[in-house]
């Protein structure tokens, strides 16, 4: 077995490894800042107003080193990850008062609205999931949660557990002025200076953050309000189509949108898993097929 946190093997490497991740990580961000107190923490601590896709850079970063960094590597982002937010600090709007940002409830909703924002985005795309394998992801992203400083225990499991955790968080939820200029943002957002040569090219974004919103789930667009609706069959389709586009992409063209460090892990990990027979002649995307694997072992199906 590879030395890393989500072998090729595990249901967290088929949804991680899959493009649509993009997607699922800004549908994430929009609604985690329906939360007031965790949109606070961001808004407070952060440079997010003038730079939110440095921010999705950073959680991608942090998702690809949980999945793809051997357990050395991630022990250690997530020491530096539970040191920071244990310093940081948020001003309750609504109270006057400072409290911390490692609150588990904030944790706990951040991760949770993260990693089904991911698995509802992939399924959504056509990635083929079955009912099990969701349950499995979910279980799975327990022990990514720990990462952050939360039990496991403490962290939903299945589908109908997240979905009743989803039912049960949405009278807290509301649209402040920050959640506003943050999904503002992340449809229209400005560019970090590495990326600024994109902008001729910028009206082309607007698609892509139009829908990361029309994929969000229907009472988290109620409450934003900020697009008209659209049919969802054609959102499933649109989803589809830039799945199948964004996966076409040649691995290390596509590795590009990761910051160096992040690119240089990814290519330990290959190292790690060439030398325990993985076949990578079709890339770490190539390793969702178990005939590249060194053992096969069909993965977890209903």
């Amino acid at each position: 077995m590879a030395a890393t946190v989500a072998a090729p093997e595990s249901v967290t490497w088929r949804v991680h490894i899959d493009r649509s991740m993009w997607i699922g990580g800004v549908r994430s961000l929009m609604l985690q800042a329906l939360h007031p107190m965790a949109m606070w923490g961001v808004w407070q601590n952060s440079n997010f107003q003038e730079d939110p896709f440095g921010r999705l850079q950073r959680t991608a970063d942090f998702v690809g080193m949980a999945t793809f960094g051997s357990h050395e590597e991630i022990d250690e982002l997530a020491a530096k990850v539970r040191g920071i937010h244990r310093r940081l600090r948020i001003l309750n709007h609504d109270t006057g008062r400072t409290e911390r940002l490692d609150q588990p409830e904030l944790l706990r909703w951040v991760h949770c609205a993260e990693v089904y924002s991911y698995l509802e985005t992939a399924r959504r795309a056509g990635l083929p999931l079955t009912a099990k394998m969701c349950d499995q992801y979910l279980d799975e992203q327990r022990h990514t949660a720990t990462h952050v400083g939360l039990h496991a225990e403490d962290i939903p499991g299945t589908v109908a557990e997240t979905e009743a955790y989803f039912h049960d968080m949405r009278p807290r939820l509301r649209v402040t002025e920050e959640a506003r200029a943050t999904a503002k943002f992340l449809i229209w957002p400005k560019l970090p200076e590495n990326l600024r040569f994109l902008s001729p090219g910028k009206p082309a974004y607007f698609p892509f953050g139009a829908l990361c919103y029309y994929s969000l789930p229907a009472w988290a667009r109620e409450m934003y309000g900020m697009l008209p609706e659209v049919p969802q069959p054609a959102v499933t389709a649109a989803l589809r189509s830039f799945r199948l586009a964004v996966n076409s992409l040649p691995e290390p063209v596509h590795d590009y949108a990761f910051m160096k460090p992040t690119r240089d892990m990814l290519g330990r990990a290959r190292q790690r898993l060439s030398a325990d027979g993985y076949d990578l002649s079709k890339g770490l995307y190539g390793l969702r097929d178990p005939r590249r694997w060194p053992a096969a072992r069909p993965l977890t199906s209903a």
